[in-house]
Order: C-alpha cells, then structure tokens, then sequence
C-alpha cells in the first residue's frame, strides 16, 4: 500500500469515528473530514466542492420538497382516513408502510416511493400520538430491499445487467432478480415488524419555535358548500368522520344562529363555526369542500401577483384591536388581510369571527399577501409568533403533486431522463405550479444532509482515486481463489455491502462487479450468482446515512444519529448475507 492510500483509510476511519462519537453534528463532522482531506493532499483543492454538483444531492433535495408537496395536497391524510380505523398499534402501522414502499419500490425507484409514503408515516405517528422515528429508517430499508426485485428497482440491477451482457451477450431481464429480491424482501419485512425496537425511542426531529408553541385551540369560520361532502350529514356524524378531532360550536343557517345539535343535519349554505387544531381544521376544510371565511376576497391593489399565505400574531395591549371586531375594522377593505381563525384561552368561542370582539393575548390567523403581512402586523399592533408551518388558509392542489410525482417516476423507469433530472423538474414543477410555495419549498429541504452528502463524496472518493480500491479488489480475489462456491459468493456479497457506504451503490457496482465477474471466470464458476451477490449487497447499506439516498432522505426528519443506522441494520446486514447467498446459489448455479 502507498502513503496516499493508508492516508486514505485513515481519513475515512476517523470520520466514521467521529460520526459515532457524536461530538461534532454529522454536517460538521463531513466538514473536517473534507479539510483534512484536502490538508493531506488527497483531495485537489479544485475538486473539493465537486460533491455538491453530484446527482445524490440534487435527487434528495428535490425529494424532499416534492415528499412536503405530496403531504400538502391532503390526498395522504384522507387515504389513512380509511386505512386508520383498522390499523391504530404501531407494529400493524409499520407493517403497511413497509410492505406499501418496499413493493412499491419494486415498480419505481425506491426514492420516488420513498417520498411518496413518508408524508403518511408522519399522519400516521401524529394520529397514534407517536415518533415518526419510528417508521421511516425500517421504510427507507424495506425500500432498499423492494429495489431488488427488478431491473427498475435500484441503480446496481442496471449496472449489473450491462456487466453480464458483456461477458455472456445476454444481460439480466426485468423480473430475472425478483425469486431473490422477493425472498430478501419478505425475510426484511418480518424482522422489521419485530426489529423496530432497537432503534432509541427518544429519536424525534428537531422541534421549531413554532412547534414549541404548540397553539392549538383554534376557532376558524367555513361555509358548507353544494358538493362538499358534509351536505345531508348529521353534526354527530360529521365530527365522528373526523375521529372527533373538531367541534362545531355554531351553526348559522340564513345568518340566523342555530342550536348545534348532534342530530342536527346540514345543508348547502350552512356556516359553520368549527373548533380544532390548525392541521385538523385545515384537513376537515379541505377535505370536506368547505369554503373558508374571506377566501373570495380580492388582493389589495399592487399586491395581486405576491403569493398569498397565513401568520400567526399575538393581540398586543396596545393593539387597535382590542376590544373591536373584524367586521366592525373592516380588516380586508382598509388593512388588506383576512382574519380566519381566533385562539383564546379558557374560553370557547362560538361567534362569527367577524363578530368577534378582539382581547389582548387572543392568537389570531391573518391571511393576505406576504410582502404585505409583516407591515400589517406593525400597523395593527400584534406580535408575529415564531413561525410555523401553517397550511390553513392555504389553497390544495389535490391530486397534481401526486401526479407529476407519477410521471418523473414512470420517466426514469423507462430510461427517458436521468433520476436526478426527472426529481429536480418534478420540484420545480409542484413549486410553479402552486402546489408547495417557495417559502415552503426552502423550509423542507434539510439543508445540513446537504452539506453532509456534499462534503463526503469527494472524501469517499479517495478510496478510487488512490488506487486503494483496486487494492480491495486483489485481496477479494486472492481470499476467494481458496474458498468453496459459497463462501466466495458471501464473500461477494459481504465486501459490497462494506464498501457501498464509501462509494455509493453505484460505484460499488462499477468497482466490484469487474472483480466479481472475473474471478468467477478463473475459478470456472458462471458469473451470474456473483453478479447477484455484487447488486445485492451494493443495494443493502442498512449500516449508514449516506451509502444509500433513501437512508439520507429519512435522517433529519426521523431526528436519527449516525449510530442508530447500525442498530437496526447490522442485524438486517447479517440476515442478508445469511438468508442471501444460499437464495442466490439457489436460484443461480454456479455450475
């Protein structure tokens, strides 16, 4: 081994070091691995920012944004409607998203199914009263297993295919890895049902000031249109559809207030003063076709081309106005905002908000312009709370980011664009589209993973451009030339699914598959169950955050430390390998 080599391991040990120490935040601990790099003259000064250009990083971003725009639309939250009467414990949940991304992941790239179901996972943890954390690192590996049951799934199958076309003239066909992928996938979705316990239950994404608030006794006002769902519903009915998440705490029927009886049925025409948290009241007005109190009012003049959105401000003493009513400011006409929702404490509110008389320390909802909300909150004398993703008030786009979603996936399954290219436009599409805001867009995308992927792709690329993986590869070779079929198969498969965390699953393919291939052929074995073993375990990094994009997409919103990958997957890894190569030998003699 030369100096730049040992100098090479050397880095990559340490960071891994640092990671699970936990000193330093993952993205700070890529940052000094990075520089360190570069001090050692491993990596060119020229080349260290080149991992922010990688398609890793455009394809979680982007993921990302459309994962926020796909929670967004309400299509996941009335979809568990159904699916949470009958599955409310935590195993039978983990179960339904797991079996639902891994086999999903076997038609579409395990990402795009990914970002499809994580906004359920949250729905689904909120309505339990659990931790997301729960649910998405044994998502993002039952993800990574489903990838294996077809040529589409995942990139290695693609790679692997081409390799053996190469050397036989006849490459893997779409469904020649589904009797190992399927039986992988079965076995990973079994230990996840069990295996969820070991990861810490204290793991949560970092709460925002505004969720430190947690403001949620809202009263907001909603008309009932003709072709909402609620038209000939009982009020009892209506708040049981809504697992009791909201009240009706009146009812005005030709502007006359009514008696909200539980046997009371509703018309087209009704408004309705409903009580709830702003995610409830959101969903149930959304969901049902109600129509929001002041969402036909025109913009102030000037502001009819700025992006309309909501805020949340504090009644001060001083206000102008305390002791008025919105209807009596004529709030729209003279200040350009819309007041939609009143939170006051001890107290429950049952008239129009309109005429509502304001009090200090009331939490109110403005809805209007954004450019113009900060110098309106100024005027009237109210204090902006920390800010908080807020979607009441928020037009829906339904099925659209759902759709566009659908076809960047069927546009890299049949080869039309690249993966990240299709993502990166099916962001910008959601975005101009209205579905998910600018501002929103911005506030999904975790930015420290970015850092963290930007700043280890060159470090992990060392190991290439030292030589240090051909090195690997000699050993590989060497070690197996005096093992039986089987074990050179682990072998294989054992070596991929170690360096796939350095390399990416792609390069792990690139690198390994040769190695794989070729002392397949001079021990006078068939490549195809080392091929196998090669996509297998370059598909299954269960053991770090940053081998594989599905495992990165879920560690800031599961709140996961470095080391929580190795809980749950080192004994994932070790069923693979076990369960793995005797499946592999199975289903592909080596003779």
């Amino acid at each position: 081994m030369t100096m730049p080599q040992i100098l090479s391991v050397c880095v990559l040990t340490g960071m891994m070091l640092l990671f699970v120490w936990g000193k330093f935040r993952y993205d700070m601990t890529a940052v000094i691995a990075l520089l360190t790099a570069i001090a050692l003259g491993l990596v060119k000064p020229e080349d260290a920012f080149s991992g922010f250009s990688d398609d890793i990083v455009v394809i979680v971003a982007s993921a990302l944004v459309i994962s926020g725009a796909v929670q967004r639309s309400g299509v996941i939250e009335r979809l568990l409607r159904v699916v949470q009467k009958y599955v409310t414990r935590l195993p039978s949940q983990l179960m339904v998203l797991c079996a639902s991304v891994g086999f999903a992941s076997a038609l579409v790239k395990n990402i795009g199914a990914l970002a499809m179901l994580m906004p359920a996972a949250f729905q689904m943890a909120k309505r339990s009263k659990g931790s997301p954390s729960a649910l998405l690192m044994p998502m993002s590996f039952a993800s990574l297993l489903g990838g294996l049951m077809t040529l589409v799934g995942t990139s290695p199958n693609i790679i692997v295919s081409r390799v053996r076309e190469e050397m036989t003239g006849t490459p893997f066909r779409m469904f020649d890895y589904l009797p190992v992928g399927l039986g992988l996938t079965v076995m990973g979705l079994i230990f996840l049902r069990f295996g969820y316990r070991l990861l810490p239950a204290d793991r949560r994404a970092a709460p925002t000031m505004g969720e430190a608030l947690d403001v949620q006794d809202y009263v907001t006002e909603a008309g009932v249109s003709e072709r909402s769902e609620a038209v000939g519903e009982t009020i009892a009915a209506f708040v049981a559809r809504h697992g009791h998440d909201v009240t009706v705490t009146q009812v005005l029927r030709a502007g006359i207030r009514t008696t909200p009886w539980p046997e009371l049925e509703l018309r087209a025409g009704d408004v309705l003063i409903l009580g709830g948290a702003p995610d409830t009241l959101e969903e149930v007005i959304a969901g049902d076709a109600l129509e929001l109190e002041g969402h036909d009012r025109a913009k102030p003049i000037g502001s009819e081309r700025d992006e309309t959105g909501v805020i949340e401000a504090v009644v001060g003493a001083d206000s102008i106005l305390v002791g008025q009513t919105a209807g009596r400011l004529l709030l729209q006409a003279r200040y350009g905002v819309n007041l939609i929702a009143i939170s006051r404490r001890g107290e429950r509110l049952t008239r129009r908000l309109a005429n509502t008389v304001l009090c200090p320390g009331d939490v109110i909802v403005l809805q209007g312009p954004l450019g113009l909300l900060p110098e309106r909150l100024r005027t009237l004398g109210c204090l902006p709370l920390a800010e908080r993703s807020l979607r009441l008030g928020n037009a829906r786009k339904g099925l659209l980011p759902l759709a566009v979603l659908g076809i960047a996936m069927a546009a890299t399954a049949t080869g039309l664009v690249p993966v990240a290219v299709a993502f990166f436009a099916a962001a910008a599409v959601v975005i101009l589209t209205g579905a998910l805001p600018v501002r929103d867009a911005y506030t999904h995308i975790e930015w420290p993973i970015l850092v963290m992927l930007g700043a280890l792709i060159p470090v992990s690329d060392t190991l290439r451009t030292t030589g240090m993986s051909d090195v690997i590869g000699i050993w590989l070779s060497q070690a197996a030339a005096s093992m039986p079929a089987w074990g050179a198969v682990a072998l294989i498969l054992m070596a991929a699914m170690a360096v796939t965390p350095f390399l990416n699953n792609a390069a792990t393919v690139l690198v390994m598959a040769p190695i794989a291939a070729t002392f397949a052929t001079d021990l006078g074995y068939r490549p195809e169950a080392f091929l196998m073993a090669t996509a297998v375990g370059a598909g299954c990094d269960f053991l770090t955050p940053i081998g594989h994009q599905c495992n990165t997409l879920v560690m800031g919103p599961g709140g996961y430390r470095f080391g929580d990958y190795a809980r749950l997957g080192a004994p994932l890894s070790l069923l693979v390998l076990l369960v793995g190569t005797p499946l592999i030998l199975w289903v592909w003699p080596v003779h």
